[in-house]
Protein backbone atom coordinates (compact mmCIF):
# COMPACT_ATOMS: atom_id res chain seq x y z
CA UNK A 1 0.00 0.00 0.00
CA UNK A 2 1.34 3.40 -1.00
CA UNK A 3 1.72 5.92 1.78
CA UNK A 4 3.00 9.49 1.82
CA UNK A 5 3.71 11.07 5.19
CA UNK A 6 4.45 14.78 5.51
CA UNK A 7 6.24 16.32 8.47
CA UNK A 8 7.93 19.56 9.44
CA UNK A 9 4.97 21.88 9.64
CA UNK A 10 4.40 24.23 12.55
CA UNK A 11 4.04 27.80 13.73
CA UNK A 12 6.63 30.35 12.63
CA UNK A 13 6.88 34.11 12.58
CA UNK A 14 6.87 36.03 9.34
CA UNK A 15 10.32 36.01 7.79
CA UNK A 16 11.15 32.64 9.30
CA UNK A 17 11.84 29.28 7.69
CA UNK A 18 10.49 25.75 7.75
CA UNK A 19 11.51 22.57 5.99
CA UNK A 20 8.80 20.12 5.06
CA UNK A 21 9.53 16.47 4.36
CA UNK A 22 7.43 13.87 2.59
CA UNK A 23 8.46 10.26 3.01
CA UNK A 24 7.00 7.73 0.62
CA UNK A 25 6.60 4.05 1.38
CA UNK A 26 5.06 1.08 -0.34
CA UNK A 27 6.89 1.56 -3.61
CA UNK A 28 9.69 3.57 -5.12
CA UNK A 29 8.91 6.94 -6.67
CA UNK A 30 12.40 7.62 -7.95
CA UNK A 31 11.14 7.68 -11.56
CA UNK A 32 8.07 9.84 -10.89
CA UNK A 33 7.44 13.54 -10.61
CA UNK A 34 6.51 14.80 -7.17
CA UNK A 35 4.86 17.99 -6.06
CA UNK A 36 3.73 20.14 -3.18
CA UNK A 37 0.34 21.79 -2.91
CA UNK A 38 -1.35 23.84 -0.22
CA UNK A 39 -4.87 24.64 0.84
CA UNK A 40 -5.91 27.54 3.01
CA UNK A 41 -9.31 27.65 4.78
CA UNK A 42 -12.08 28.43 2.34
CA UNK A 43 -9.78 28.23 -0.67
CA UNK A 44 -9.08 25.63 -3.33
CA UNK A 45 -5.97 23.50 -3.25
CA UNK A 46 -3.21 25.29 -5.13
CA UNK A 47 0.07 24.27 -6.70
CA UNK A 48 3.26 25.27 -4.88
CA UNK A 49 6.20 23.41 -6.42
CA UNK A 50 7.07 20.28 -8.35
CA UNK A 51 10.13 18.32 -9.39
CA UNK A 52 10.29 16.17 -12.48
CA UNK A 53 12.32 13.04 -12.99
CA UNK A 54 14.29 12.94 -16.22
CA UNK A 55 18.05 12.74 -16.73
CA UNK A 56 18.23 15.62 -14.30
CA UNK A 57 15.62 16.90 -11.91
CA UNK A 58 13.79 19.98 -13.13
CA UNK A 59 11.93 22.16 -10.68
CA UNK A 60 8.94 24.39 -11.17
CA UNK A 61 7.37 26.90 -8.79
CA UNK A 62 4.26 28.94 -8.41
CA UNK A 63 4.98 32.64 -8.86
CA UNK A 64 3.91 33.32 -5.29
CA UNK A 65 6.75 31.23 -3.84
CA UNK A 66 9.44 31.57 -6.50
CA UNK A 67 12.73 32.68 -4.96
CA UNK A 68 11.59 31.75 -1.44
CA UNK A 69 10.81 28.02 -1.62
CA UNK A 70 13.02 25.19 -2.87
CA UNK A 71 11.88 21.68 -3.71
CA UNK A 72 14.35 18.81 -3.71
CA UNK A 73 14.32 15.04 -3.51
CA UNK A 74 16.44 12.21 -2.14
CA UNK A 75 15.66 9.13 -4.17
CA UNK A 76 17.67 6.86 -1.90
CA UNK A 77 15.33 7.84 0.93
CA UNK A 78 12.21 8.06 -1.27
CA UNK A 79 11.70 11.52 0.19
CA UNK A 80 10.87 14.94 -1.21
CA UNK A 81 11.52 18.19 0.65
CA UNK A 82 10.22 21.73 0.57
CA UNK A 83 12.51 24.35 2.07
CA UNK A 84 10.47 27.46 2.81
CA UNK A 85 12.26 30.73 3.55
CA UNK A 86 11.05 34.29 4.07
CA UNK A 87 7.66 33.00 5.06
CA UNK A 88 4.67 35.31 4.90
CA UNK A 89 1.28 35.14 6.66
CA UNK A 90 -0.33 34.36 3.31
CA UNK A 91 1.70 31.12 3.19
CA UNK A 92 -0.46 29.80 6.02
CA UNK A 93 -2.16 26.61 4.83
CA UNK A 94 -2.17 22.85 5.02
CA UNK A 95 0.63 21.60 2.81
CA UNK A 96 0.30 18.33 0.89
CA UNK A 97 2.82 16.31 -1.06
CA UNK A 98 1.76 14.29 -4.08
CA UNK A 99 3.17 11.85 -6.62
CA UNK A 100 2.38 11.66 -10.31
CA UNK A 101 2.20 8.64 -12.57
CA UNK A 102 4.74 10.10 -14.97
CA UNK A 103 8.12 11.79 -15.02
CA UNK A 104 7.02 15.31 -15.97
CA UNK A 105 5.73 17.81 -13.46
CA UNK A 106 2.18 19.12 -13.47
CA UNK A 107 0.40 21.95 -11.71
CA UNK A 108 -3.13 20.56 -11.57
CA UNK A 109 -4.03 18.44 -8.52
CA UNK A 110 -5.96 15.95 -10.67
CA UNK A 111 -2.70 15.06 -12.43
CA UNK A 112 -1.37 13.43 -9.27
CA UNK A 113 -2.12 9.88 -8.17
CA UNK A 114 -1.10 9.69 -4.52
CA UNK A 115 -1.44 12.22 -1.71
CA UNK A 116 -0.24 12.64 1.83
CA UNK A 117 -2.45 13.61 4.74
CA UNK A 118 -1.08 17.14 4.95
CA UNK A 119 0.87 19.17 7.48
CA UNK A 120 -0.21 22.53 8.89
CA UNK A 121 1.97 25.59 8.35
CA UNK A 122 1.00 28.75 10.23
CA UNK A 123 2.87 32.00 9.74
CA UNK A 124 2.18 34.74 12.25
CA UNK A 125 2.60 38.42 11.46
Amino acid sequence: QVQLVESGGGLVQAGGSLRLSCAASGRSFSSRAMGWFRQAPGKEREFVAAISRWSSDTTYYADSVKGRFTISRDNAKNTVYLQMNSLKPEDTAVYYCAVRGGRSYATAPEEYDYWGQGTQVTVSS
